[in-house]
């Protein structure tokens, strides 16, 4: 992927709320610091329960539904880092979810620590370019200060590539405000489809999403991970705005908060991490749509929101698309 110039610092610090919290897959959270926090920790992670989520308390999160005479096909976008006590599950997403046959996430094993331990090693660390021999004194002191929040150190992590490292961080201030991946929507929904035997599946792989950020230059690298130390202390607030507006179901505020800035200002990124990506999964819902049968659909809410959302390639294909 090649990028035309560097974006501006305030898009690339966006690119780790998006990551942590609407638009990539649940495994570069929830399973990412699993290689270096497990060494810190000796307590197991505790995994989810299949168990209801808190009834949201007004109309919930946005749903929406694409039917022909013999499919039926719901499209729900999520937050894959919530704080706990986040309410969220509306009668018609329960409803939705329980009449579904299959179940479709952005990949299929958001909580496979085992399958993205490899792809670390592969492209998130760098032995021969340690973080401190590219970063400031100050700003190395800043990274250690944040590592510890996880439970790690800098000098754990100077081996990180810059995009691995930037990722890491930006759960930092996100574990100290209480958000938690454990409590993510697609780790509640994936327990529950378990434990109903309901069929999981992924519109893409864990290797897929990894190299977005891996592919990056390395220089948008780098601002990625200092736009993320310069706005550690705030960083939870602009994740807070994207809850309120997910969870309450304002979609065009979403798409303020999320997406828009990226669009005009780093388009390039934008364009990797949405809307290419939204063409694949237009392209696969499309295709079960020729099927039969219902699918519940849950993927990260910044790629159902705004112009370039899966619903909007939907319906420029000919495809009805309708709000529940």
């Amino acid at each position: 992927m090649t990028l035309r110039q560097p974006p501006k610092a305030a898009p690339v610090a966006r690119l780790a709320k998006l990551a942590a919290g609407t638009a990539l897959g649940l495994a570069l959270v929830a399973a990412l610091l699993a290689p270096w926090v497990g060494k810190a920790h000796a307590e197991a992670p505790v995994a989810p329960v299949a168990v209801a989520a808190e009834p949201a308390s007004s109309a919930g999160p946005a749903l929406w539904v694409v039917k022909d005479a013999d499919s039926t096909i719901y499209l729900f976008g999520t937050v894959h880092v919530l704080r706990p006590n986040t309410q969220w599950e509306s009668p018609a997403v329960t409803a939705a979810f329980n009449s579904a046959s299959d179940i479709w996430f952005e990949i299929s094993n958001p909580d496979d620590v085992a399958a993205i331990v490899p792809l670390i090693q592969q492209y998130g660390v760098s032995p021969a370019t340690p973080l401190s021999s590219r970063l400031t004194a100050e700003e190395f002191k800043q990274l250690d200060s944040a590592a510890r929040v996880l439970g790690v150190s800098g000098a754990q992590m100077d081996i990180f590539r810059p995009w691995y490292a930037g990722l890491t961080l930006s759960l930092a201030p996100l574990k100290k405000a209480g958000y938690d991946p454990a409590s993510g929507v697609e780790l509640t929904l994936k327990a529950r489809a378990e434990a109903e035997g309901k069929p999981i599946h992924g519109f893409e792989t864990i290797e897929k999403q990894v190299l977005l950020l891996a592919n990056l230059p390395e220089d948008i690298q780098l601002e990625f991970l200092r736009s993320t130390l310069k706005d550690y202390d705030d960083a939870s607030t602009e994740l807070d705005a994207m809850v309120d507006a997910w969870s309450s179901g304002d979609v065009a505020r979403l798409n303020s908060v999320t997406n828009q800035d990226m669009k005009v200002e780093a388009p390039d990124i934008y364009k990797a991490l949405l809307t290419d990506r939204n063409v694949g999964f237009a392209d696969q819902i499309q295709t079960l749509l020729a099927g039969s049968g219902t699918a519940f659909v849950a993927v990260g809410a910044a790629h159902l929101a705004g112009d370039d959302s899966v619903q909007a390639m939907l319906e420029a294909r000919g495809i009805e698309v309708e709000r529940e």
